[in-house]
């Protein structure tokens, strides 16, 4: 049976008593393994000033693994473009491009990636550079291909290289501009659920054809929890989601104990962030198989991006391998996720 192709997003988790070195040292086992399982592509978000995340510079990371890996797809997922300058980037993906040919994805994302107190005093962003989205992806495009818009600046390394664009999205901002521009579009449903129908749906039924794409093209994010047993995964993911509220709570500056988290846990709070979380897929392999076909569905989805929920890195793993085996990845076969439309 053919199925969608398979891909992930892994956000350098920094568990408990880890460090940011040893979190990316488990990314490029995460990916190795990735390729030999067969699935497409991995990206990394742009994160900024968060404890449990260390992929604040998505083109660093990939740079490090691409030189650990052969062909799995890498990609940032996204790069949260109102943060830099559209030459800076078409500079980075064009010298990773030029590193790894026809490996390397630039999803594009409108969101800070970070806190209001490190987006103005730290990343000293513009408040109303968000509002330039559209016009730096654009510009962004023309230093790929030859058509700078800014007169005597060329990308070097960057003009020329074949470069699939995305734009990344948890609204309805992502995929009217997806649409208006051609591009792919990713939807983020693993923590953004509530407007996936919806934006799906408009993006596909008014998408314009360009010339990087023909038709429309629909990654959808979910969160994948597998284990050999029910009991096991649906244990995993009472844990996960203590340490969802735990994270957000910790980023407030509150610190709890265990009787304090079950508390905030149970709360209307607690579960307005677990509902975050809504699309996961919990289970043993055909389990999750089961939802994730009928996500698929939903979503209008041409490919499904898969978050690794789990309580430590080995569960996550498992959850990997258990999903590749369950939805018959085959390792021979990963150039099933498009890559230079």
């Amino acid at each position: 049976m053919s199925r969608l192709p398979l891909s992930l997003i892994d956000f350098c988790t920094i568990y408990e008593g880890e460090t940011a070195g040893q979190s990316m040292q488990r990314s490029v086992q995460l990916a190795q393994t990735a390729e030999k399982l067969g699935y497409s592509r991995i990206w990394y978000s742009e994160h900024h000033n968060m404890p449990t995340i260390a992929s604040s510079s998505p083109a660093v990371l990939i740079s490090h693994i691409g030189a650990r890996t052969e062909k799995i797809r890498l990609g940032a997922g996204g790069v949260m473009l109102p943060n830099h300058s559209p030459y800076v980037i078409a500079e980075q993906f064009g010298t990773l491009g030029e590193l790894y040919p026809d490996r390397i994805d630039l999803g594009l994302g409108r969101a800070p990636g970070t806190d209001q107190n490190t987006l103005g005093r730290a990343l000293r962003r513009d408040p109303n550079s968000a509002e330039r989205f559209p016009n730096d992806v654009v510009e962004l495009h023309g230093f790929f291909t030859g058509n700078s818009q800014v007169p005597g600046v060329t990308a070097v390394p960057g003009e020329g290289v074949k470069m699939p664009m995305y734009i990344l999205g948890s609204s309805m901002f992502g995929a009217t501009l997806a649409a208006k521009l051609g591009l792919p579009y990713s939807f983020a449903s693993h923590f953004a659920p509530q407007q996936l129908v919806q934006a799906t749906t408009y993006y596909r039924e008014h998408f314009e054809p360009s010339d990087v794409l023909s038709e429309p093209y629909v990654i959808a994010a979910v969160n994948v929890t597998a284990a050999d047993t029910a009991e096991e995964a649906a244990e995993q993911t009472k844990g996960v989601h203590r340490n969802r509220v735990k994270s957000m709570m910790g980023r407030r500056g509150l610190v709890l104990n265990d009787e304090q988290l079950d508390q905030v846990v149970n709360s209307p709070q607690g579960q307005q962030i677990i509902e975050m979380l809504k699309f996961t897929a919990e289970g043993t392999g055909s389990d999750v198989v089961a939802y994730l076909e009928q996500f698929a569905e939903l979503a209008k989805a041409d490919e499904l991006m898969v978050s690794l929920q789990g309580r430590n890195h080995d569960e996550a793993l498992r959850s990997m391998e258990i999903l590749a085996d369950a939805w018959d990845l085959d390792p021979a076969n990963m150039a099933g996720a498009p890559g230079n439309f």
